[in-house]
């Protein structure tokens, strides 16, 4: 899952202080419609569902959400850092952003030097399909098929009548956004409405995090400040590999934006499925991924509880494919 989009059972795009993706909710009612089948366990447990969470953050779906009593979470309404309505909260400074400088003499930094905060963000932008992928159930249904009866509808809505990195005016505030998280649906934006995909690769990830021990204190041991995501996504995004950047550039040549700080309200009925199952059973509680990387790693490392690595079939590490 790379570029996928999600609403109330869609796939959709957009993260905060993060870049990792809830796998589509649809894995459970598909096993809740599978014929019923006898077999023996050692526990009362027949079925493991694993939803990797990859591309899209906790906070991204779950920044408003309330657990029920007797439970906590640690999310953006918590810390305080937004209000129910969404709004910026009394710690909202705490999510603040940053630019900074990472000059192509100098080579890559991990944390570059000169952050300075943003006065507003940079625009949040448009992303997914312009118009809906189906114009009807019918033909929805010809392409794709085991899915719910009544979730092929949403694969006729949501289109977001935008050409890709115009600057989303269903956001409120799109291009003069305060510097933090901001929330994503309104009435304008339906939760039902595709949005933009942030980046998430390797080196622009531990870019994002700022990352340095000169900055780890006793509450934060990682020393990770957490506050270049738009910046390393209007400067490099997913990168050109290695091609000149376009003539003109500026913060929408990316085609990203601010999209990493975008987040949906729980408390306004948004991710209602999701909100069901953390109401009902577990949650991964601001749990991002087992390693800080890309796609391919993450799957081998839950697929094998190790990292992988290139040999020469012999035993001893090769150099790994390359250009």
């Amino acid at each position: 899952m790379t570029d996928s989009h999600f609403a109330p059972l869609k796939w959709r795009s957009a993260s905060v202080l993060s870049v990792g993706a809830l796998l589509i909710q649809l894995i459970a009612p598909a096993f809740a419609a599978a014929a019923p089948t006898k077999r023996t366990t050692a526990t009362p447990i027949q079925h493991v569902i694993i939803i990797i969470g990859e591309n899209r953050t906790f906070d991204h779906v779950f920044a408003t959400y309330k657990p029920v009593a007797g439970e906590s979470v640690s999310n953006l309404l918590s810390k305080g850092i937004v209000n129910e309505d969404g709004t910026p909260g009394p710690n909202f400074a705490n999510a603040s952003q940053s630019s900074a400088i990472d000059s192509n003499t100098d080579g890559f930094k991990l944390s570059p030097p000169s952050n300075v905060p943003y006065a507003t963000l940079p625009p949040a932008l448009a992303g997914g399909y312009a118009t809906a992928p189906f114009p009807d159930i019918a033909s929805a249904k010809a392409v794709e098929n085991g899915l719910p009866d009544d979730y092929y509808v949403y694969l006729t809505t949501g289109g977001t009548g935008f050409s890709h990195g115009d600057v989303d005016t269903r956001i409120s505030n799109a291009a003069n956004l305060p510097n933090g998280p901001f929330q994503i649906t309104s009435a304008t934006h339906p939760y039902d409405a595709y949005d933009n995909s942030p980046v998430h690769r390797f080196y622009q990830m531990w870019q994002q995090f700022d990352c340095s021990a000169a900055n780890a204190t006793k509450d934060d041991p990682s020393g990770c400040r957490n506050d270049l995501w738009p910046w390393v996504e209007t400067t490099i995004g997913a990168g050109t590999n290695g091609n000149t950047q376009a003539s003109g550039f500026n913060d929408t040549t990316t085609k990203e934006g601010s999209t990493a700080m975008g987040f949906y309200n729980m408390l306004q009925g948004d991710a209602p499925y999701l909100k069901f199952l953390a109401d009902h059973y577990a949650m991964s509680d601001n749990f991002h991924q087992s390693v800080m990387g890309g796609t391919g790693a993450n799957h081998v490392m839950l697929g094998t509880g190790d990292a992988i690595r290139f040999s020469d079939g012999n035993g001893p590490p090769a150099m790994h494919p390359h250009n």
